[in-house]
């Protein structure tokens, strides 16, 4: 074949993939804005959902994971792999460079902090507002291990998320949006306080993705170790995000950039045999097409499909839906019956 012809036809057919992703990711956007979402999803159980159809031509295997990385040693960067003062490129800012702290250097963790787990039954627990009035939260404590998102408040909501927390992540966008940068002894406190509540719990923190949040970080780290907090921290290495991303790329599921909760689905895989996800729903109308708020804890209104957001919310729960129906995880979207302890779900 001439060398012409076969760049034409090359190009041609990444034209004609580019296409196929832009169609369903607005196939999704669509749903989104639909009255009952969840009963579309479940009543095309015996087809898969239309990327993955089109572009997954095997399940995806979750042994396969190990081929791209090691969630026990990804999870966090060790003390003894780095010094106080070393220089560190940030994940997504190449360019940009932070250097390594005494205070963060001595939070470092000696050892992985799940070395050695392994848990039958896990929860993760997203933010969505599907989970108010859910009633999920002793569903939800059953679980063996739980991880949480994004330092999320649980006393006052307990009845719909439980307050079981064996593993929470904490993005330094969090110290402003949640607490006011603790500009005040109060916000010092309230944040203290829901540090003290994860009583030994692994506190993840991603301290080098990007830049602008190494300020914020340092204050967390100071009260940690002023207060001697009980938390085990975690910082994520440096390849972990793009090793998961390549990861769904090399299942043809064209992820921009992961959000926290497929992070911690990607590396629950290693440590869990069933996989529970509660509070994944990237949607502002609910099953019954009532509206369904950003996050249950606060008033944040986010379009879900922004182009300007680095993450693909929708197209992320279409592929978790699909993993649901091939049996790879259970995803829970609906109230928890009490007396049964069961769930009403996709399924």
């Amino acid at each position: 074949m001439p060398p012409v012809f076969r760049s034409l036809l090359f190009g041609f057919l990444a034209l004609l993939v580019v296409l196929l992703i832009i169609d369903d990711i607005a196939e999704v956007e669509k749903e989104s804005v639909g009255s009952d979402p969840s009963s579309r999803l479940s009543s095309s159980r015996s087809a898969e959902t239309s990327l993955l159809r089109k572009t997954l031509f095997s399940p995806i295997r979750r042994k396969n994971i190990l081929r791209f990385l090691d969630p026990e040693r990804d999870i966090s960067i060790l003390k003894g792999t780095l010094k106080p003062g070393d220089i560190i490129h940030y994940v997504f800012d190449r360019q940009s460079t932070t250097n390594i702290s005494e205070n963060l250097y001595r939070l470092l963790p000696t050892a992985s902090p799940m070395k050695n787990q392994y848990h039958r039954r896990c929860a993760i627990v997203g933010n969505s507002g599907i989970l108010l009035n859910s009633s999920c939260g002793p569903e939800i404590d059953s679980h063996d291990f739980v991880i949480r998102c994004n330092l999320a408040p649980v006393e006052e909501y307990s009845q719909d998320v439980g307050r079981r927390t064996n593993l929470v992540t904490m993005n330094p966008s969090v110290v402003q949006r949640a607490f006011q940068d603790l500009v005040s002894d109060e916000w010092k406190d309230r944040f203290l306080q829901r540090l003290q509540n994860l009583s030994g719990s692994v506190l993840w923190i991603p301290a080098f993705m990007a830049k602008g949040g190494e300020e914020r970080v340092e204050w967390a780290l100071r009260l940690i170790l002023v207060h001697t907090v009980d938390v085990r921290t975690a910082f994520p290495s440096l390849r972990l995000l793009h090793a998961v991303r390549g990861y769904w790329l090399t299942n043809n599921v064209h992820i921009k950039r992961p959000t926290t909760g497929l992070l911690m689905y990607t590396m629950a895989t290693r440590f869990c045999e069933e996989i529970h996800l509660y509070g994944f729903w990237p949607f502002p109308l609910g099953p019954q097409g009532r509206p369904v708020k950003y996050h249950y804890y606060d008033t944040l209104k986010y379009e879900y499909t922004s182009s300007s957001s680095p993450h693909t919310m929708p197209l992320e729960f279409r592929t978790l839906s699909t993993l649901h129906r091939q049996g790879a995880l259970r995803l829970h979207t609906g109230s928890c019956d009490l007396d049964r302890g069961a769930q009403k779900d996709l399924s």
